[in-house]
């Protein structure tokens, strides 16, 4: 076989954490067996919604398969209509058709972003696991913002600002996720007016990822960058988190207001370039996931009431044990735990730094999935770890929720 030449930056690629943990519970659980313990994995890396997706949304879906036509790159004009009233409803953003991309899944979508933006990527750390790797592999110049507990792993406009007084060369992208994944936390509408004023000043772009903006414990106190900084943000959205859709493979992305025509054309270009367009069943479908639909309100309210409880009592628990120090998640299905308190057990124990501190959690006799280390943009010195609080049966929660809702604590904690 000939010698096949390699583009540099992907063979630099770390193994997505989701393969990776995967092969590591299996190698894990074949020494288990080999002991004679037979205990399963509490599985809280993968971080996907539990519950069905909504039964309009299903049955949708399967009046579309036969759609096969190809679509429009940018979407159908019809759905994006949808998702401009849909975000007009639950946000109070005003956003026309022209500005919104349908792209297969959000995270082909944040690479459009990534590809077609000639600047500097700016990440907040701990991030999740997706952008960075996009980023590399496309070449560009990153930049990472550790966040720590003193702030409560929230950027504040003063390090932003401290870093581009000290960066002032070339154009950067600031990628914001809101809810945030991995600790929970939601930025206030005063703590984003204070990020925008100093994006403002010095002409910062923003790529805002509001996957879990409905997932938000208090939905009215969310507030999207498309209303404090339409001129200057991507707004990315789509249908995995809120309407338990993942596989669906459906995400929105939202061009800043004032885009240029050559902007708006780019992005055209590219999309029927990379993907052609997005499946035509699932862009059928997903217009009745952005109707105005009393089922799917009632639903997405349903399974954020449910995320809610589940990541109040799960963080309470493990907040519980000494020297962890623990974010309360206010959005998402994420917390994030701090274990730098106990630094000096864990490298007495062998453990000396935040990749290996995930491989213990995995081993014996702890049977722990969770994601830590440079999946997270972690310094290795820096010991934390992100727990997904989804891993139960989502459908007969959902069920059992609405037969008999839970009507005093001691009821939400079972």
């Amino acid at each position: 076989m000939q010698s096949i030449p390699l583009n540099g930056n992907a063979q630099a690629l770390a193994m997505p954490e989701n393969m990776r943990i995967a092969k590591m519970i299996s190698i894990h659980r074949k020494k288990c067996e080999e002991m004679g313990c037979d205990f399963d994995y509490a599985a809280f890396a993968f971080g996907q919604s539990p519950f069905p997706p909504p039964a309009p949304l299903v049955k949708a879906l399967k009046a579309s398969a036969h759609e096969a036509h190809y679509l429009p790159a940018e979407g159908l004009e019809d759905l994006r209509k949808m998702v401009c009233s849909f975000n007009r409803r639950h946000f109070g953003t005003h956003v026309t058709p022209e500005r919104v991309i349908v792209g297969p899944g959000t995270k082909s979508l944040i690479y459009l972003v990534f590809s077609l933006i000639d600047a500097d990527v700016l990440i907040p750390s701990p991030s999740w696991i997706g952008y960075f790797p996009q980023a590399k592999l496309l070449g560009k110049n990153v930049h990472v913002l550790h966040l720590g507990r003193e702030d409560h792993y929230k950027l504040t406009p003063e390090k932003l600002e401290r870093f581009l007084h000290t960066h002032p060369a070339r154009r950067k992208l600031l990628v914001l996720n809101n809810p945030h994944n991995p600790t929970g936390n939601v930025y206030s509408r005063r703590e984003l007016e204070e990020l925008v004023r100093i994006c403002r000043k010095y002409g910062l772009l923003v790529l805002s990822d509001e996957i879990y903006a409905l997932t938000a414990r208090n939905p009215s106190a969310f507030c999207s960058l498309a209303e404090l900084y339409p001129e200057g943000a991507f707004i990315t959205n789509g249908l995995s988190k809120d309407r338990s859709a993942g596989g669906y493979r459906l995400g929105t992305l939202i061009l800043p207001d004032g885009a240029e025509k050559e902007l708006t054309e780019l992005f055209w270009k590219v999309s029927a370039t990379l993907f052609t367009s997005t499946a035509a069943p699932i862009q059928h479908a997903a217009m009745v996931a952005y109707d105005d639909n009393e089922e799917i309100n009632r639903y997405i309210a349903l399974t954020r009431t449910i995320h809610s409880l589940m990541g109040r009592y799960l963080s309470e628990m493990v907040s519980e044990i000494p020297g962890l120090y623990v974010t309360k998640p206010e959005g998402g299905f994420y917390f994030y735990v701090d274990f730098n308190d106990m630094r000096e057990e864990l490298v007495l124990s062998g453990i000396y730094d935040s990749n290996a501190l995930g491989k213990a959690l995995l081993s014996h006799p702890y049977h722990v999935a969770t994601v830590t280390g440079d999946a997270c943009l972690l310094e290795p010195e820096n010991f934390g770890a992100r727990f997904a609080f989804v891993d139960y049966d989502g459908e007969k929660s959902l069920s059992d929720f609405q037969l008999f809702p839970p009507q005093t604590e001691e009821e939400e904690r079972r």
